[in-house]
């Protein structure tokens, strides 16, 4: 299908004086604004004009494009300032004064075409010619407005929905993954379906604030993203650096995205349906023995362990085979040009790769419209909630399975549940167990836009957020949990919990635009911002529950509350922040831009002394080539150099942080025999806790080449964050506590992003474009100490499992994130025992290793660093006639992962189930576990992450406006030379990167068959 683009930010800005949002749909699924509408008495599209004298004639005619396909949303003018727009069919009416009159006929991306009226006896057919050379401008989000792409003087990746991944998005963050440079989107949970990717942004930005991006969904900060399904997502623009996020002050510490809702638009009722099915395989799994292979180890005395006599496959039991799961969703939209809407339902059932995993949704949308009191208020509103049903007793357990000796049984001989104390029976606890989270999200917002006066535009926006779920859970009588109980053996455990979060905010601007001189453009905006958060909650247990009939409906049943055994917990705590902000923007002659923002903000989880917050930002931008002297450069269709400094904050951390709070202190007798709890400070006071800052500067160059064939931008950037946040110990006296939540350190990270767009062929009948991003990065930590507090290095990536190993990842002052330091392996003694090299480089036993973490003493050294170094990624698009095909790639490259499950099970210690590598490459191996650089391996792999191919059908009939189907293949290869899991679901963002779990959820290959339907 042909892309267009559906309207013109400045007509819009003028006429409709709201924010408003360009993108690429669909040809046969777009409608357009009423194009350049001027007179008041616009009537509704596709309607003639009144005619107000017996001398106008109705002219009506078709208009189609370079294909003679119609083209709804045309807008089309006479002379007499008589206006109209095509319908959903490419036809049109209209009014005219008599047959020599000029009707001009507008679409954004295509030449203006004028007719002359003509007699009105036989209808008009009038052929659209596309503009060769032109660039057609996006409008980008930036907060609190919208800009021209040409405007903007920060770092901003803006995406609308033809860019969009086509494999089924479990988030909506899952549509821009490997899509803009710089931003990493890791699912360390595979594809489980109540899992949530972890997002970041240019690198780590703190130790223990908040390491999230910002959400703002249709101007709602703090939006919650579980309330977006894929097909009302219309846009998603980024705010990469300082000078473009500092308007979101202390949220916007790791970025801002913002989200933008599909909306109402002028135009004759539409119907749109989407829908997909998807399933899933394994891909990847652990290369653990078998059953017989198990048995020949034993056979041949390479293992001695016995034989159960079973042969069991106890990883696949837990698989589920048969997974389907399913999305639809069903808009309608319409409107005038004074009141337009748009609604959409949506049903998700998606179901997980292991069994009892999945969720259920049911989500609501509606979006509204009004203009009126003369064109002077425009009010706009989105209402939305989801239910989610999630099933999250599944999707756990692979470890603990993978590792069972195979030759044992999930049952016993008489068909019951095999249970031992040694380990968990997985596989019955998901027929013996419930648990499940029942969940509701809605969210409200209204905006009120009012011209107050020539230039003036006055905004109110208010919205309302609210979260709320149940938590139940129920372990049957005969569960392996109960039944091993050894307070109440045999008795049944529920336990049910409840949560409330509410989310409310309130943001009044006035905006100021005006010209002087015809040259000098300036726009100017100020603003108050209140946001509130309250949350609240309550949880409880119980055990001894002699039937299973109630579940946990019926908590008082249980033995352990009638003998002061049950659980009970509840919490409330809120927070709030208050903020004034103004950004102007000016540019001269359409070449020399500049951006200068300040927020001024405060939050009540800082400190008596530091409540306030400055937040500034500048930015420069120069269109080079609107310059004389770029004339004669005719491979250059556009280029600008633009800069920009700019300071945000992290308030992202626990209410109270700074106050003296108390704890429980125990139950103790008084002198009058009663015991009663006492309470005691369990936090140091802090008045001087405030706000992280990320100091940043980005200077990037944005440019169009070779007749606008070729677009893309570079960035290169530097971003320092100071005080850090972090726990500290403190001397008693004269602290009450040993430790104090406080402000030491800095962090430090710089790199450089690269996005290309190329259309490489652009034939009547086939076309080839593709679009590329790179980035890399160098992540530090300055410092961790000052005159007052000291601490030479952080440690991460717990290994865990057999052993006690510690953590991999150290950090000491002025190193990188991310590097692991251990021992150095020098290979292996007669007896096949470890030997490592020490700091003079000599081969020495493990007991001969001095594992200090002082740099000046200790033998361990930095061994590796799982951080990538270079993300990259490649898209070719194709399409020939009614065929479109979309081939996805992307990659990591320079870092390193260490595989905690080749050190736990390729070393034949261990009692249970082997790798085969623990008999082929780690068969040297006669001694305890180890950590060190020998289990350090490649991370690099580039990946074939989706290939979806399509067919729009031409369809001879009123009725169907488009109709398109494809199919799409997810994860369907990886390049890598890596022996464990799937590298691209290993954690390459946050402080411990790069460590490859035991027991990860299963990587998996999925295709989705999908449809789109326009009415």
């Amino acid at each position: 299908m042909n892309t267009r683009v559906l309207l013109s930010t400045a007509i819009l800005c003028c006429m409709l004086c709201f924010r408003s949002y360009a993108h690429s749909f669909t040809k046969t699924t777009s409608l357009n604004f009423n194009y350049l509408l001027q007179d008041s008495t616009v009537k509704q599209p596709a309607t003639p004009a009144v005619q107000d004298s017996t001398k106008q004639k109705v002219i009506t005619g078709i208009v189609v494009d370079e294909k003679s396909l119609p083209i709804p949303g045309v807008g089309i003018k006479t002379a007499s300032n008589k206006t109209a727009v095509t319908d959903a069919n490419g036809k049109f009416s209209i009014a005219t004064t008599g047959p020599t009159e000029l009707i001009s006929f507008s679409y954004l991306g295509y030449n203006v075409q004028s007719r002359a009226a003509g007699s009105g006896n036989a209808p008009l057919s009038i052929r659209m010619v596309p503009s060769e050379g032109v660039e057609l401008e996006n409008v980008v989000v930036v907060g609190y407005g919208t800009l021209k792409s040409k405007e903007v003087t920060s770092a901003v990746a803006h995406l609308d929905s033809a860019q969009f991944r086509q494999s089924g998005a479990r988030s909506p963050l899952d549509l821009i993954q490997g899509k803009v440079a710089g931003l990493q989107i890791t699912r360390g949970s595979g594809s489980n379906p109540n899992s949530g990717p972890s997002i970041q942004l240019r690198g780590v930005v703190s130790v223990k604030g908040s390491a999230s991006p910002l959400y703002v969904i249709d101007g709602i900060p703090g939006g919650n993203p579980d309330l977006l399904q894929q097909d009302d997502i219309a846009s998603i623009d980024v705010l990469k650096d300082g000078s473009g996020a500092a308007i979101y002050g202390t949220s916007a510490n790791a970025g801002v995205i913002l989200i933008t809702t599909k909306k109402g638009k002028p135009g004759p009722p539409q119907f749109n349906y989407s829908s997909y099915i998807r399933t899933e395989s394994v891909y990847n799994r652990p290369d653990f023995l078998n059953a017989d292979e198990y048995r020949q180890k034993i056979a041949s005395g390479e293992l001695v362990r016995e034989d159960f006599g079973s042969s069991t496959d106890f990883f696949d039991d837990l698989i589920n085979k048969n997974n389907f799961s399913q999305n639809h969703n069903l808009s309608l939209s319409g409107g005038t040009d004074k009141s337009s809407y748009r609604g959409s339902i949506n049903y998700r059932d998606l179901e997980g790769i292991a069994l009892e995993n999945g969720r259920k949704e049911y989500s609501l949308r509606l979006n509204i419209n009004q203009r009126g009191l003369n064109d002077k208020v425009n009010f706009q509103m989105n209402l939305a909630t989801n239910f989610n049903n999630a099933n999250l007793l599944g999707g756990g357990g692979w470890e603990s399975e993978a590792t069972k000796n195979p030759t044992l049984s999930n049952f016993n001989p008489d068909g019951s549940y095999r249970f031992d104390t040694q380990s968990t029976n997985e596989y019955a606890r998901l027929f013996q167990e419930t648990n499940y989270r029942k969940q509701q999200t809605s969210s409200a917002d209204a905006k009120v836009d009012i011209d107050l006066a020539k230039g003036f535009t006055g905004t109110i926006f208010g919205s309302v957020q609210r979260n709320s779920y149940i938590d139940g859970s129920y372990r049957m009588l005969a569960s392996e949990d109960s039944q091993e109980n050894s307070d109440y053996p045999n008795g049944g455990y529920a336990s049910k919990g409840t949560a409330l979060f509410q989310d409310f905010a309130v943001e009044p601007t006035l905006q100021y635009t005006t010209t002087i001189a015809e040259k000098h453009n300036i726009t100017a905006l100020a603003g108050y911002s209140y946001r509130y958060h309250i949350e609240e909650g309550q949880a409880a247990s119980n055990r001894g529950f002699l039937n299973d009939q109630f579940n946990e409906d019926n908590l008082n049943d249980g033995l352990a509350l009638s003998e002061g055994k049950a659980d009970m917990s509840s919490f409330k705590n809120d927070n709030t922040l208050i903020a004034f902000f103004g950004r102007l923007n000016y540019s001269f002659n359409n070449k020399y831009l500049a951006q200068f923002i300040l927020r001024r903000e405060a939050s009540s989880r800082f400190g008596e002394n530091h409540k306030w917050g400055n937040f500034p930002a500048v930015s420069l931008g120069w269109n080079i080539s609107s310059e004389d002297f770029m004339k004669d450069v005719t491979f250059i269709n556009y280029l600008k150099l633009r800069g920009g400094y700019g300071v945000t904050g992290n308030s992202g951390f626990s209410n109270n942080a700074s106050r003296l709070t108390l704890g429980r202190g125990g139950k103790y007798i008084y002198p009058d025999g009663t015991y009663r709890e006492t309470y005691g400070p369990d936090r140091n006071p802090n008045p001087d806790l405030r706000w992280e800052s990320k100091r940043e500067l980005n200077i990037g160059l944005d440019f169009t080449m070779f007749n606008s064939r070729l677009t893309g931008a570079l960035d290169v950037f530097k971003r320092t964050t100071k005080d850090l946040l972090d726990t500290y110990t403190t001397p008693q006296p004269p602290y009450i506590r040993a430790e104090i939540y406080t402000n030491v350190g800095q962090i430090s990270s710089k790199g450089i992003e690269l996005a290309l767009s190329y259309q490489a062929l652009k034939g009547k009948e086939f076309t080839w474009s593709m679009d590329v991003t790179a980035s890399t990065l160098s992540n530090k930590l300055d410092s961790y100490s000052n005159s007052q507090f000291t601490r030479e290095f952080i440690e991460f990536g717990d290994i865990g499992g057999a052993g006690a190993l510690g953590s991999a990842i150290v950090t000491y002052e002025g190193g990188a994130l991310g590097e692991f330091w251990g021992k150095r392996f020098a290979g292996f003694d007669a007896e096949g025992k470890w030997l490592f090299y020490n700091r003079n480089g000599e081969a020495v036993s493990n007991a001969q290793i001095n594992p200090s973490r002082n740099r000046n003493t200790t033998d361990l050294v930095p061994i590796g660093n799982g951080i990538p170094k270079y993300y990259a990624s490649w898209t070719n698009s194709f399409s020939y006639k009614n065929f479109d095909l979309r081939i996805f790639l992307r990659g990591k490259f320079g870092y390193d992962i260490l595989n905690t499950s080749a050190i736990a099970y390729g070393n034949k210690t261990w009692t249970g189930n082997l790798l085969k590598s623990a008999f082929t490459k780690y068969s040297a191996i006669n001694d305890t576990y180890m950590y060190s650089d020998y289990y350090l391996e490649s991370g690099s792999h580039l990946k074939i992450d989706e290939v979806t191919l399509g067919y729009s059908f031409k369809l001879k009939t009123q009725f169907v406006r488009n109709l398109r189907a494809y199919v799409s293949g997810q994860n369907l290869a990886t390049i890598s030379g890596y022996s464990g899991n799937d590298p691209d679901f290993i954690q390459d963002t946050g402080l411990g990167p790069g460590i490859d779990g035991r027991g990860p959820y299963p990587t998996t290959r999925s295709f989705v068959f999908g449809v789109n339907v326009g009415f």
